[in-house]
């Protein structure tokens, strides 16, 4: 990313459901933004896929559900997220399919979100990276879900007691390997987003190698800062629905 990326226009965003696989998954980042979008007065809401039973290899998956479950909440509470759901979906082999299209599409149409924040469906994702199956599924079906939600002839079982189809205007991947904008992060929104992963303790704890909350969450924002020309930042592959076309113009 040679050339500076642009802010994402977001100072009129007012709902915010992000939808990710696993406990942790919106905090090594993510979180950041969030922070910045609650303090200016939007509502925001996770949907958690699994309730990351798998994660913790030396922990049963009944107790480590509890854990992961109860540190998600505290990590939301930090950022400013007034909920979180927790889907019974399997962690570590999360299915592409009807099913999980279906769930996601039932939280936009109760929720009514004009943002939906996921992650990528590639292989590669930042620096390289290989993208986990869970990640990679996650991401896809939350794509093919905004679609879903706004029209009225998919899962017309959901549109009973009032419930309306709704037509998402953002779709933000974090984790893109060709971010297309950017969210500037202050040192308030970077603290809330430190203490949203410190919150994860006895997960991080079962994780030899992994470095200090504090250590990673400074190292990523301000990675993705440096290509927004400022010290912190988040960055995003944004898609426009409201956006026309892009067309050729000859």
């Amino acid at each position: 990313m040679s050339e500076t990326l642009p802010r994402l226009p977001d100072d009129d965003f007012a709902r915010v459901l992000c939808v990710v696989a696993h406990p942790d998954d919106m905090e090594y980042g993510s979180s950041a933004a969030v922070a910045t979008w609650v303090r200016r007065g939007a509502r925001a809401r996770y949907l958690l896929l699994t309730k990351g039973e798998a994660g913790m290899d030396n922990t049963e998956p009944e107790r480590t559900k509890e854990i992961r479950t109860a540190e998600q909440e505290a990590a939301c509470r930090a950022v400013g997220v007034e909920r979180v759901d927790f889907l019974d979906h399997p962690d570590g082999t999360l299915l592409y399919g009807l099913d999980l299209r279906r769930d996601i599409a039932a939280a936009i149409r109760e929720f009514r979100p004009d943002v939906v924040v996921t992650g990528s469906w590639e292989v590669e994702f930042v620096q390289g990276m290989l993208n986990q199956a869970d990640h990679r599924v996650a991401g896809l079906a939350s794509l093919d879900a905004v679609r879903d939600a706004g029209n009225r002839w998919v899962f017309p079982d959901q549109l009973t007691d009032g419930v309306e189809p709704h037509a998402v205007r953002w779709l933000l991947v974090s984790g893109d390997p060709a971010p297309t904008h950017g969210v500037e992060v202050d040192e308030e929104a970077h603290e809330a987003a430190v203490a949203s992963l410190e919150a994860h303790g006895a997960y991080l704890a079962s994780i030899s190698w992994h470095p200090t909350a504090r250590q990673l969450v400074t190292m990523v924002t301000g990675m993705m800062g440096k290509a927004l020309g400022t010290e912190r930042g988040v960055l995003f592959r944004a898609y426009d629905f409201q956006a026309p076309p892009p067309f050729p113009e000859d």
